[in-house]
C-alpha cells in the first residue's frame, strides 16, 4: 500500500492526533504522503512534526483563472477519462475543491498512491472523494466532532461521503451511534477506532505528592468550557482552598477569559499561558494534581469528540475531571478512572476539583486505573494497525473489482 493523507491544513498545532497516527503508520513500515488543502496559520508547531518522514504537498488553494482550471482538467482527463463522470457527482463541492481533486489525481498517478485517507468530514474528505472517484481507488476518512455535530453540517453531503467511502471511521462509540442513527442505510460502512498515544513517550508517575495545581489545555473557544472553570476557581477561592490554575492554549476567547479572571480577582491564582510546545504541556500536566477538561456543547452544536489532553493526562498519571459530553464517558468512568460532572455546572466542577486537590489517595487510585485503561484501548500503534486493516481490505476489494472488469 501507498497511502496519502488528505487534511485541510498541515501542520496544525491542535491536531497532534493526526501526527501520532502518521508516525505509527511509518513505524510499521507504511509509506505515507501528506496532501494539505491550505497552508498552516499557526505560529507554533509541536515537536513531533519533525519526526514525520512523509513528504508534504500543498494543493492549489485558489480556483485561479478559467484557463488554469481547464488546463488541469485536460491533463487529468488524459490520465483518467472517468474524470467527467466523477465531476458530475460534485454537487456539494466548490470550484476550489474540484480543482484540488484534479491536481491530487495527477499526484496519485505519478506517485502510485493506492489509498486516500482524510481527516474530518469536510473539505478534505470532499477532495479525497472526488480524487478517488477520478482514479478509481478507495478512500476512507475519520470524522471527529465539529464535522458531525455543528449546525453547519450538511447531512446530505455527510451521507454521500459515508456512502462512497470504503469505510468511515469515527473516534468514539457515541459518534458511532449518532452516525448510525442519522445515516441508517450506511451502518456497515462506519467503524469506531479511538485516537491513540505513543505510550513510550508518556511515562506514568503517581500523583501522590503533587502541588495543588490545576492544569487545563485547549483552544480558548466556547466548547472547552473554560469560562466554567474560571467560575469554579472563584468558588474554590471562596471556600478557602489552596490552589493554582494554569490554562494552556490560545484562541478567540482569550480577552473575554482574561476579563473574567480580573473581574473575579483571580489574577494570582489563574493564569492563561498561551500556546505551548508539547514538551512544555507534558511537563505542566506532570506537575499538576488535577487536569480539568470542562467541555460543553456549544450553542452552535460544536463539541469535543474525545479530547486528546484527557488521554495524555491519564497516561501521565494526572487525575482528571471532565463532563459527560460525547465520548468522554467512554474513558472517564466516574469514581474509577476520573471524576465526571455535568457540563455548565461550576459548583459541581468546584467540588470535584477540591476533592482531588485535598485527597492524594483518591488521585492515585483514579490515576492508576486510568493508565491501565489507556494502555488497553488507546495505544496508537494498536489503533493505527486497525486502521491499516481497513485500508488493506478496501484495496483488496478494489483490485478484485478491477480484475473482474478486465
Amino acid at each position: 500500500m501507498r497511502v496519502a493523507y488528505v487534511v485541510k491544513r498541515y501542520p496544525r498545532f491542535s491536531e497532534t492526533f493526526i501526527v501520532n497516527e502518521i508516525l505509527a503508520h511509518e513505524a510499521a513500515g507504511l509509506e505515507v504522503r501528506i496532501f494539505a488543502l491550505l497552508p498552516p496559520l499557526d505560529t507554533h508547531f509541536q515537536d513531533l512534526i519533525a519526526q514525520v518522514r512523509a513528504p508534504v504537498h500543498y494543493l492549489p488553494s485558489l480556483a485561479g483563472k478559467a484557463s488554469d482550471w481547464w488546463a488541469e482538467l485536460t491533463v487529468t482527463a488524459q490520465l483518467y477519462p472517468a474524470v467527467w463522470e466523477t465531476l458530475a457527482t460534485a454537487t456539494h463541492e466548490g470550484a476550489r475543491e474540484a480543482l484540488q481533486a484534479l491536481v491530487l489525481a495527477q499526484h496519485i498517478h505519478r506517485q502510485g498512491i493506492t489509498h486516500l485517507h482524510a481527516h474530518f468530514a469536510t473539505s478534505a474528505t470532499a477532495v479525497a472523494r472526488l480524487a478517488a472517484g477520478i482514479c478509481a481507488i478507495p478512500y476512507s476518512f475519520t470524522a471527529h466532532a465539529k464535522d458531525i455535530f455543528h449546525e453547519s453540517v450538511d447531512q446530505t453531503a455527510l451521507s454521500t461521503m459515508i456512502s462512497d467511502a470504503a469505510v468511515a471511521v469515527t473516534v468514539s462509540d457515541f459518534n458511532l451511534k449518532y452516525l448510525n442513527s442519522h445515516c441508517s442505510n450506511q451502518t456497515g460502512q462506519i467503524a469506531r477506532i479511538y485516537n491513540g498515544l505513543d505510550l513510550t513517550r508518556f511515562d506514568y508517575s503517581d500523583p501522590q505528592a503533587r502541588a495543588p495545581e490545576i492544569i487545563a489545555v485547549g483552544r480558548l473557544v466556547e466548547k472547552k468550557g473554560f469560562d466554567c472553570l474560571i467560575e469554579a476557581c472563584r468558588l474554590l477561592a471562596l471556600r478557602g482552598c489552596d490552589f493554582h490554575c494554569r490554562i494552556i492554549g490560545g484562541g478567540e476567547l482569550e480577552q473575554e477569559l482574561r476579563t473574567r479572571i480580573a473581574t473575579a480577582g483571580l489574577e494570582a491564582q489563574v493564569e492563561l499561558l498561551g500556546p505551548q510546545p508539547q514538551s512544555a504541556v507534558m511537563a505542566a500536566i506532570c506537575a499538576a494534581a488535577v487536569c480539568a477538561a470542562p467541555c460543553i456543547v456549544g450553542q452552535d452544536g460544536n463539541r469535543d469528540g474525545l479530547p486528546t489532553v484527557l488521554l495524555e493526562a491519564m497516561a501521565l498519571g494526572t487525575a482528571c475531571v471532565s463532563t459527560d459530553v460525547t465520548g468522554i464517558p467512554e474513558i472517564l468512568w466516574h469514581g474509577e478512572t476520573g471524576l465526571q460532572v455535568a457540563q455548565n455546572d461550576p459548583l459541581a466542577l468546584c467540588i470535584a476539583l477540591e476533592r482531588l486537590l485535598v485527597d492524594p489517595s483518591l488521585r492515585v487510585a483514579l490515576a492508576r486505573r486510568a493508565r491501565a485503561l489507556v494502555e488497553d484501548k488507546f495505544d496508537v500503534h494498536q489503533n493505527a494497525a486497525q486502521l491499516r486493516t481497513h485500508f488493506a481490505a478496501s484495496d483488496v476489494v478494489n483490485l478484485q473489482v478491477a480484475g473482474g472488469a478486465i
